[in-house]
């Protein structure tokens, strides 16, 4: 009775052994295929990445790559970050988004769109870590053949994390072949790196050297894992040798990094002073022609930001010119609210600052409520365009960011174009003369009702653009102009009240000394600081670094 049962199990045992046997044989049948055939299109490539052998997608991977396709990359990279798929039905290969449980899909060999499918359609094409690393490694290669330099750079910097001999070699290749000083820089570093691992002595004493002038992070982190691993072990001639190539480089490399951090406290600083320049301008000029202590110009910085805020709201697919288009915006509303301000409050107050000092700040609780009112009171967020994202480097350890590049540009543009108003104009001579002597222009005929009225316009325009200006580094909000006030009263008194120069010297100086402080002592205290060194600097000079003359600054 047990006899067809044991029948049975051999029988079994045979069948899944030839199943085996045949899986087996049609495995090494399309393996061989594929490294046989060098004529397999991409297409047909991209299509084998169906199979499940790990082994097999490793060589479809650098077939892949060595067919330099346009799309390699991007099938490559998408198959690393686990976006690529294949149809249950038809096995098609396909690069996927997905959301809940919908994906839209895209042919992964030509990047046709093909709409929206269930994600319950799909199979996701597998890898392993093994798989990883050769995808990373072909995705540097790809990289380093790119058109752009900036490409093969950073997939240079990028082998830093992930290098042996195989990669040291195709990076050798590559720089006989590479013109690009800064991408060949990277290429040599890379190999250096890898031969910290050299068994031979004298090569690694080189590359140590080699490293001593390179100022990536990377470099520190491999030189300072070398030095740890020699540290752990017994020490020799040779290991001490080592140690002290290790330390003399990683001097030599950190004194380097801190003269690049001391020249980025400045340009930081510079670029905190040119907006504090922008908001002060106006302050100076109103303040040296009126006598007035406007506690409402941080809300004409506010205006400033929004209408920026509000443009890129009605400008949605204009983000690019919306800066151009808010900057005249911003000057000539929150001008017209500045003279609007002075012809119905201000001018009944002049020769009473306590009154005018009270009346301004009544207004700037005015303008804030407003605004919490009509706008919102959450602080909103106004996008940057492309052509002001991104940082200028320098090198790896020196990045200059555009936005704030364009501000300092944009400060020192405003600043000479205010000059040659003051200086050059009909008007810049009617403020001059109302703020050295007000009552002999006033006899000359000079209507300085008016001039009080378009100076102030003009200081709050300023006041305007600087929001416009500011609204690119921070969120714009209805408490924006207060956080700003201060700092802007103390650059007018520090430089000189009225004296633009006075005001770009009193700016730049507060801006790099905050900066400086900022490390040590904390964004507040060093405010404080910076304070109480302005305070005692007034009891040695009261009318600041650059004083006007006349007899109305005298008094």
């Amino acid at each position: 009775m047990e006899r067809p049962f044991i029948i049975t199990i051999k029988m079994l045992s045979k069948f899944t052994l030839i199943l085996l046997l045949s899986s087996l044989l049609t495995g090494f049948s399309l393996a061989e295929e594929i490294n046989n055939d060098a004529e397999m299109s991409f297409s047909e490539l991209v299509a084998s990445l169906t199979t499940k052998k790990f082994d097999q997608k490793a060589i479809i991977i650098k077939k892949i790559r060595q067919t330099e396709h346009q799309r390699s990359l991007t099938i490559l990279s998408k198959l690393l970050d686990g976006k690529v798929y294949y149809k249950k039905d038809d096995k098609l290969v396909v690069i996927a988004d997905i959301e809940n449980k919908k994906a839209t899909i895209t042919n992964a060999s030509t990047g046709e769109p093909l709409g929206e499918i269930a994600k319950k359609k799909l199979k996701k094409v597998g890898i392993n870590n093994k798989l990883r690393r050769t995808l990373n490694l072909s995705i540097a290669q790809l990289s380093l053949a790119d058109t752009d330099a900036t490409v093969r750079k950073s997939a240079a910097v990028e082998m830093f994390k992930n290098m042996d001999d195989e990669t040291s070699i195709i990076l050798k290749q590559r720089l006989t072949v590479e013109k690009n000083k800064h991408v060949i820089s990277a290429l040599q570093t890379a190999i250096s790196i890898n031969q910290l691992n050299s068994p031979i002595h004298e090569e690694k004493i080189e590359s140590i050297k080699a490293l001593s002038d390179s100022l990536y992070p990377e470099v520190r982190v491999a030189l300072k894992d070398l030095e740890k691993k020699l540290s752990s072990k017994t020490q020799t001639p040779k290991s001490q040798e080592l140690l002290h190539a290790i330390d003399a480089s990683l001097k030599k490399i950190e004194s380097s990094v801190g003269i690049y951090k001391q020249i980025e406290n400045i340009f930081f600083g510079i670029s905190l002073g040119s907006v504090l320049l922008l908001i002060a301008v106006g302050l100076a000029i109103t303040f040296g022609v009126m006598g007035v202590i406007n506690m409402a110009h941080g809300e004409m910085l506010m205006l400033g930001a929004y209408t920026t805020y509000i443009i890129q709201l009605l400008l949605p697919n204009h983000i690019e010119y919306s800066i151009l288009i808010s900057i005249p915006t911003a000057f000539v509303f929150t001008g017209l609210v500045g003279i609007g301000i002075e012809r119905g409050v201000i001018r009944f107050l002049y020769g009473r600052p306590l009154e005018t000092l009270l009346a301004t700040f009544g207004i700037s609780l005015i303008l804030q409520q407003a605004v919490r009112t009509l706008i919102s009171p959450q602080n909103r967020a106004v996008s940057t365009p492309d052509w002001m994202s991104g940082s200028l480097e320098i090198n790896p350890a020196l990045s200059l960011t555009y936005n704030r590049l364009y501000i300092i540009i944009f400060a020192l543009i405003v600043l000479a174009g205010l000059m040659l108003l003051l200086n050059k104009s009909k008007f810049g001579l009617q403020v001059r003369a109302v703020t050295q002597n007000r009552s002999m222009a006033k006899a000359m005929g000079i209507r300085t009702d008016w001039v009080d009225a378009f100076t102030f316009g003009l200081g709050s325009g300023i006041a305007g653009i600087a929001g416009v200006a500011l609204s690119q580094l921070t969120n714009v909000g209805p408490n924006l102009g207060q956080a700003y006030i201060i700092d802007s009263f103390m650059v007018v008194v520090f430089g000189g009240v009225g004296n633009l120069w006075g005001t770009l010297f009193g700016a730049m100086t507060l801006g790099i000394a905050n900066k400086y402080l900022e490390p040590f002592t904390g964004a507040v205290l060093a405010k404080i600081v910076v304070l109480v060194i302005i305070i005692l600097f007034i009891q040695k000079r009261p009318r600041g670094m650059f004083a006007l003359k006349g007899r109305s600054a005298d008094n």
